[in-house]
């Protein structure tokens, strides 16, 4: 029999490992953030080049090339993660960022788009790499009931990362000066990146070191059939699957915006570069904010019943801002800008308690195979948004109109949720 000294005892020791954890916990942000600022920022400053040079269709060539490692290595990123110490893969994966980084930031100087997009590859491998290390990292560190509370907090900050990144890389390309017969925005980019690589490496050094959970995994040698095999796995247990499928389809929605708004920003508005990546920095503000709320509303073994409400709160905000342009000239951009913020708000809400999921759910040595699996399905998405985005730029509609058509899906993924999940039982 539990008695009331046994759980004070515990809530004592849990206190202990949470202020044990805070250190190494603030290497795993910084590491982190470093990684999707340069991610961001990199990718930002290419489309906004790719759009303004009069190549919009580099964006969905950029945005399908950079989904490409998370398709085809997330079984053996997921493998790495288990079979290996996660703070070897974590430096491992900030060396090679260093390399994509020296690509790069080559292209981006020169306008090189064969090393932009061959940069793009790689940036996105050791993010496949990284990721299932990280983000398995956290439930090593703190007890599992304080998971959820420290990925709101992490993701609130890379998310602020990220919002950063985006509006630097418009403020620097903004600088048109010529420096040696290249535009000095360009100068400030490719060698930020690199700067900003080699920081990451050297907090890299500062996570948490912990024993491989699986030393004896067995190399996934089929690569992406193993992912499939995974899947399957997944799709047993029902609640994760319907998690898995959630999770997917949020990041297919933020990429599509993202895709939207760059060509928006220029067709519509006639927005400087640097403008154009302010929309987006309203976005991820918002994003931010929700991640933050998150951690508060996402609580409770039946936290999952707050999608449906979440997905459906997503459509209204997409049609909303599609019919933006019955609004005088004048009024539209600052209601896109309301709108995109809340949409941010709302994606933060929803994928926060779902990636924390990922990181609970598994057994301890399933962690990193079940992280990159769920990172599989989540850019599998944002593939797929990279095609039907190009589908969309073919039909003519304006680029506010076509969120319209996201917009519905959601509302329509809301209804499925709601009664996919109305028999399930508690997490």
């Amino acid at each position: 029999m539990t008695t009331t000294g046994d759980i004070l005892d515990k809530a004592a020791e849990m206190q202990i490992r949470i202020r044990h954890a805070r250190g190494r916990f603030a290497a795993m942000m910084g590491t982190y953030s470093l990684g999707v600022f340069n991610d961001n920022f990199f990718k930002q400053a290419a489309c906004l080049l790719a759009v303004y040079l009069g190549k919009p269709d580099f964006q969905g060539q950029l945005l399908i090339l950079f989904t490409l490692p998370w398709l085809l290595f997330p079984a053996w990123a997921g493998w790495a993660a288990d079979r290996f110490a996660k703070r070897h893969v974590v430096i491992f994966a900030k060396i090679l960022e260093v390399a994509a980084m020296l690509c790069g930031g080559i292209g981006i100087i020169t306008v090189n788009w064969i090393l932009i997009f061959i940069m793009t590859f790689i940036m996105a491998l050791q993010s496949t790499i990284f990721s299932p290390a990280l983000n398995g990292s956290i439930p090593e560190l703190y007890p599992a009931k304080y998971v959820v509370r420290a990925n709101a907090r992490l993701k609130s900050l890379v998310l602020m990362s990220n919002l950063v990144g985006i509006i630097l890389a418009g403020v620097l390309l903004d600088f048109k000066e010529p420096v040696r017969g290249v535009e000095l925005g360009r100068w400030l980019v490719g060698l930020g990146v690199i700067v900003i690589s080699l920081l990451g490496v050297g907090m890299s050094l500062g996570v948490d070191r912990h024993p491989p959970a699986d030393p004896k995994a067995k190399f996934p040698w089929t690569g992406p059939v193993s992912t499939f095999r995974e899947l399957k796995k997944m799709h047993r247990d029902r609640l994760l699957w319907i998690v898995l499928l959630a999770d997917a389809f949020v990041w297919f929605i933020a990429a599509i915006q993202i895709l939207i708004i760059n060509e928006m920003g220029k067709a519509r508005f006639n927005l400087t570069e640097k403008q154009t990546s302010y929309v987006l920095a309203a976005e991820l503000l918002g994003v931010g904010i929700g991640a933050a709320l998150a951690g508060r509303l996402a609580t409770g073994k039946r936290w999952y019943r707050l999608l449906p409400t979440g997905f459906f709160l997503l459509g209204l905000l997409l049609i909303g801002i599609a019919l933006g342009t019955l609004l005088p000239h004048r009024m539209q951009y600052w209601f896109v800008v309301a709108g995109f913020s809340l949409t941010g708000v709302v994606g933060g809400v929803l994928l926060i308690p779902c990636e924390a999921f990922f990181q609970i759910r598994p057994a301890p040595e399933k962690k990193g195979a079940v992280i990159a699996t769920a990172n599989f399905a989540g850019f599998f998405g944002m593939a797929i948004s990279g095609l039907f985005y190009a589908l969309l730029v073919q039909s003519g509609m304006v680029p506010l109109h076509r969120l319209g058509i996201p917009g519905a899906l959601a509302i329509l993924a809301a209804l499925g949720l709601a009664v996919a999940l109305r028999k399930e039982s508690p997490a």
